[in-house]
């Protein structure tokens, strides 16, 4: 069992007010503290977890070997749970009011349980007064940038210290004898496929990343537009395809998809119709079918959860929210296939899903973000910035690994007009 690089922080140490507002010092209501402890005790009792208190105490179902949650200013944790859960749970960890001994084995007890961890009839208490998402944070075209920018912009040498040499920050699809390299480039293979990208083709990427998915269509023979709204993603991924050289094949434009213009042979999209919103999915969809030729083709990869959950996270604001993906929402494969067909005249040609493979590309992501924080801490980034981080890439490793998150790949054709 793994150590959490958290464990070497002091129990005492206290997150710097004026970089982290509200972190600081605790939200404080009695009531909802006492609600929340109780509820807490009663959601991990079943689970194969050991939750451990200053006191002594320890709850949940785990033997000796289970994982272990281990919660360090109980006063603090519980009032943050119990003023606005969604958030406070990952607050907690962010202020190091918790610590575990290995994060992601932690949570995913508690992602297989999700739907179940408050009752039914708190829950249904729990949607009138919990928090929705804010309207400054809306994807209209401004908003879509100041949201992209607080998430991709952050540092191409952060991004760089724990992502592979491709520089491909998405799920990787996994064969046999494959590092990580070779499996993002087996991902980018296949959706280039499932797109048709060959030869000759013209390709419109929607997402540049930092240009591998552009550099290997290029590889093909294909002519790629590449369209980003990151100002350092774009500057890092030109110098990348020069590097590469292919500048001649491949073009990355400041552009937002809505202003993008021109028909091509081939679409492709690799996960970031998350950062879309869903008041905007219609808009995507049919954005992409003008872009399409007739008997052209796109190729789509998105992160997703069943319907039902996405129809009840779908206004909610929670701590990915806050932290991390401002404005965003996971689709479901039936809301990708309701909007698709709403949309546009593309016919679904092929699918596949492949989350436990996204679990596995976090795990390594993760392993080497801690390994390598020495030098991400000389990029000018905090000890609560490295919690926060941690959190979220185990938050999200828990999520598919549980299956409450998966992993689709999408081929569609354009049929004639």
């Amino acid at each position: 069992m793994t150590t959490s690089s958290v464990d070497r922080a002091s129990a005492r140490d206290v997150p710097d007010g004026t970089r982290w507002p509200g972190l600081a010092t605790p939200p404080h209501s009695a009531l909802r503290a006492r609600i929340a402890a109780a509820l807490f005790r009663r959601a991990v009792r079943p689970l194969d977890v050991r939750v451990t208190l200053p006191d002594g105490t320890v709850l949940g179902a785990g033997g000796p070997e289970a994982p272990e949650l281990r919660i360090l200013r109980p006063e603090a944790f519980f009032h943050r749970l119990g003023v606005d859960a969604k958030i406070g749970f990952g607050e907690s960890y962010m202020a190091g009011d918790w610590t575990a001994s290995d994060l992601a084995e932690v949570l995913t007890p508690f992602a297989e349980r999700m739907g179940t961890l408050v009752p039914p009839v708190l829950q249904k208490f729990r949607r009138l007064a919990e928090r929705t998402q804010p309207p400054s944070e809306e994807n209209t075209l401004e908003g879509a940038r100041a949201n992209i920018h607080r998430h991709y912009d952050l540092s191409n040498d952060l991004f760089g210290a724990f992502l592979d040499e491709s520089m491909t920050y998405s799920a990787a699809l996994f064969a046999p004898g494959d590092d990580l390299t070779a499996a993002q480039h087996r991902k980018i293979d296949s959706v280039l496929d499932y797109a048709g990208v060959r030869d000759g083709s013209e390709v419109l990427e929607i997402g540049t990343g930092w240009g591998e998915l552009a550099i290997r269509a290029a590889a093909r023979g294909a002519h790629v537009t590449s369209l980003t709204i990151s100002e350092e993603q774009r500057a890092l991924a030109t110098e990348r395809i020069a590097a590469a050289g292919f500048s001649d094949r491949v073009e990355v434009k400041l552009c937002d998809y809505r202003e993008s213009s021109g028909r091509y042979d081939a679409v492709v999209s690799v996960e970031m119709i998350e950062a879309v919103g869903a008041s905007y999915w219609p808009e995507f969809y049919r954005v992409i079918g003008e872009r399409l030729r007739p008997g052209g083709r796109f190729g789509l990869q998105a992160i997703t959860m069943d319907h039902d959950r996405m129809m009840a996270a779908s206004r909610a604001y929670g701590w990915v929210h806050k932290y991390i993906f401002p404005g965003g929402l996971i689709p479901s494969v039936r809301s990708i296939e309701e909007g698709v067909k709403a949309n546009t005249r593309l016919r679904l040609a092929g699918m596949r899903e492949f989350g436990q493979d996204y679990a596995r590309t976090l795990r390594w992501w993760r392993e080497r973000f801690l390994h390598r924080w020495a030098d991400i801490a000389g990029f000018g980034f905090d000890d609560v910035f490295r919690r926060m981080w941690e959190f979220y890439l185990a938050y999200s490793e828990a999520g598919f690994r549980s299956g409450y998150l998966k992993v689709h790949q999408f081929g569609y054709e354009a049929t004639g007009r």
